[in-house]
């Protein structure tokens, strides 16, 4: 199956693996070494790659959701000619290395995304396969790149990857091929200690098809078999396909393969060279990479450059002959808002900002061929529907509105893969269920994918349905997200700035909506000043006083300036729909709208208190769990009101 030469690169990548982490001292060279000649089976056979173009339109994509092992990644972009050589190996899990512990998005060529929480792979896979039906369905492109996933025991046992591969069977992704390391070692010890299910029978479960793919008698994987495997997959589009693959743990290291030890620490001196002698290298050498075995192992780039030249041809000929097709395909890869009829509502209105968030989705649908989004079973309530869409499914892929089911944390997954592929996700639950979904929307953060969180329900103004499903502490929670934006607007005309900033922005950011209807009180022109996170909606003439507020708490901070006002003390009345955004601004603008010499400021926010105090003196907000009763009872009963924040204000005097 494998040459001569093969197999020589693929026992030097085992060495890396243990002279690297041997190296750091740290890290996980177990599953790397074992994993090493299926890695290099399928970047060297059939993975469809460019490494002199890791962004080529036509590539496949590879997701190593066992982002732990990430040297199985490492040394097939090194053996492959993506950029990496032997010192990057070298400074494996070091400061400012382009080989960090785990895989980072954007940081090495050839990462597709980043990886490490397990399981967030396979959610990002299942997104990457979702959009490229899409785009291939809506184009009619000749456009079917295969999503190549490796997942290891840790993946298969976490609730994010379950939720992914039932949705992906549902849907028939059979663009859509993950290969599952079934090493049965956890850090723990044996899996088996938690972990004794029928994965295959599950999986069959969920629609997909099912390869197995024993391990040789030695305890090595069966390349032949795997190689087998993989080619059925790629011809095989009916269906995601899983193929379990047996390997062993830190094979062939003679006394640490098989063992928890391997798994997550450096395998020790001799350990490493005893590996090596039976790898046939010399135990006394490091790094070790014979040229004739690089040399062979890089002819995948002039493979590659011959494969996408040819790709490339193809696909201009489409283009010349279909000039309709080929413009809807770029349109899916752009996001042009400055066109966009955006809706305009009446001072004085009422509007729940998810009624408004809804029509600037179906305002702004057509024009942007790019956004596409969902729900998690809760469409009716988020209003995330694009009415003049059809559904995503099996049978109509060009369909933009995503049945996700009850599976926020897929949802989350899922959306960053769909961002990593090119177009403009969105998709919508209740605030108080972000919790769900928090591990994928870290992820955004740290991708900077341009996934945009509909979070509607915002605060004890959901009402009746009680504390279960009033959020308290979720604002805060994620604030306290580096790089991600939170928007909670006042009314309609700032949920419509807010989705434009958003959208204009390409980053991350969670849109905070109301249930309830609320007092239009900006125009258009006034809310456009939320793209600077916090402005002055209403001020007066030597302010002494100043009121922050977001969201439908903004109109209980007008009441209270009026009547703070008429009382003759003057009241500034701040909009702060995005904190992050603010902050980022210049310190000569922040100190415009929050005056460091005006020390009576009261916040009001119905969540909890604990940030604002960085920028008030007073905080009226929610420090315990809802109640189940009409709106306007809970404001009254928890002290949510225009009241409480004067008597603040004048406590404050």
């Amino acid at each position: 199956m494998f040459s001569a030469l093969d197999q020589k690169v693929v026992a030097c990548a085992r060495a890396l693996a243990a002279d690297a982490v041997q190296t750091a001292g740290h890290g996980h060279p177990g599953t790397a070494m074992a994993l090493a000649p299926a890695a290099y089976l399928l970047f060297q056979r059939h993975l469809r790659h460019n490494p002199a173009d890791p962004n080529w339109i036509g590539r496949d994509r590879f997701v190593l959701s066992i982002g732990h092992s990430s040297l199985t990644l490492y040394t097939q972009l090194y053996l492959s000619g993506y950029g990496l050589e032997i010192d990057d190996l070298r400074k494996f899990r070091t400061l400012g290395s382009l080989t960090p512990a785990h895989p980072e998005f954007g940081h090495t060529a050839g990462v597709e995304t980043t990886t490490g929480p397990l399981g967030q792979g396979v959610g990002m896979g299942v997104g990457m396969a979702v959009a490229a039906k899409h785009v291939q369905a809506v184009s009619g492109a000749p456009f079917d790149p295969t999503i190549w996933v490796f997942a290891g025991d840790g993946c298969m046992q976490e609730g994010v990857a379950a939720e992914a591969s039932s949705l992906a069977g549902h849907l028939q992704l059979g663009n859509l091929v993950m290969i599952y390391d079934d090493n049965r070692i956890s850090i723990d010890g044996d899996t088996h200690l938690a972990f004794t299910e029928d994965v295959s029978a599950r999986y069959r479960a969920y629609g997909w098809h099912v390869i197995e793919v024993p391990k040789q008698t030695d305890g090595d994987i069966d390349i032949a078999a795997l190689d087998a495997a993989m080619a059925s997959a790629k011809q095989d589009r009916e269906a995601p396909t899983l193929i379990r693959m047996q390997s062993t743990m830190a094979w062939p290291a003679p006394n640490a393969r098989n063992t928890a030890k391997a798994h997550g620490s450096a395998l020790g001196k001799d350990e490493v060279a005893a590996t090596k002698e039976l790898l046939g290298l010399d135990p006394n050498l490091d790094f070790q990479m014979p040229p004739d075995a690089l040399a062979h192992a890089r002819k995948v780039k002039d493979r590659g450059a011959a494969d996408a030249e040819q790709w490339n041809a193809d696909f201009d000929a489409w283009r010349r002959e279909n000039p309709d097709a080929a413009q809807r395909f770029d349109q899916l890869f752009t996001t042009p808002v400055d066109d966009v009829a955006w809706p305009i509502f009446e001072l004085g209105s009422k509007t729940a900002t998810r009624q408004a968030s809804s029509k600037v989705l179906n305002a702004v649908a057509a024009g942007l061929p790019s956004l596409i989004g969902g729900s998690a079973d809760l469409g009716e309530s988020n209003l995330t529907y694009l009415e003049h869409e059809s559904k995503l499914l099996p049978a109509t892929y060009e369909g933009r509105n995503i049945h996700y089911g009850i599976r926020e944390h897929a949802m989350g997954a899922m959306m960053n893969g769909i961002a990593l592929f090119g177009l403009r996700p969105y998709g919508g639950t209740f605030l108080v269920f972000s919790d769900y979904m928090k591990g994928a929307v870290r992820l955004s953060a740290l991708m900077q994918t341009p996934v945009t969180y509909v979070w509607t329900h915002d605060s004890i103004g959901l009402g009746e349905d009680g504390p279960t499903h009033q959020p308290v502490e979720h604002l805060w929670s994620l604030r306290a997200i580096p790089d991600f934006a939170v928007v909670r607007p006042a009314d309609a005309n700032e949920t419509v700035a807010a989705w434009r900033a958003i959208l204009r922005e390409g980053k991350p950011a969670g849109l905070i909506l109301s249930r309830q209807a609320l007092e239009t009180v900006t125009t258009p022109d006034v809310a456009e000043q939320l793209v600077r996170g916090a402005y002055v909606l209403q001020d007066a003439p030597d302010a002494e006083a100043i009121i922050i507020a977001t969201g439908s708490e903004v109109g209980i901070a007008l009441k209270a300036a009026v009547a703070l006002n008429n009382a003759g003390v003057a009241t500034r009345v701040v909009s702060a729909p995005c904190l992050e955004w603010f902050d980022q601004q210049p310190a000569e603008y922040r100190e415009s709208v929050l005056p460091s010499k005006i020390t009576n400021v009261v916040a009001i926010e119905a969540g909890s208190t604990v940030g604002w105090f960085k920028y008030a003196k007073s905080v009226i907000g929610l420090d315990r769990f809802g109640a189940s009763g009409a709106p306007d009872l809970l404001y009254s009963e928890f002290g949510i009101t225009a009241d409480a924040v004067v008597s603040a204000v004048r406590a404050n005097r």
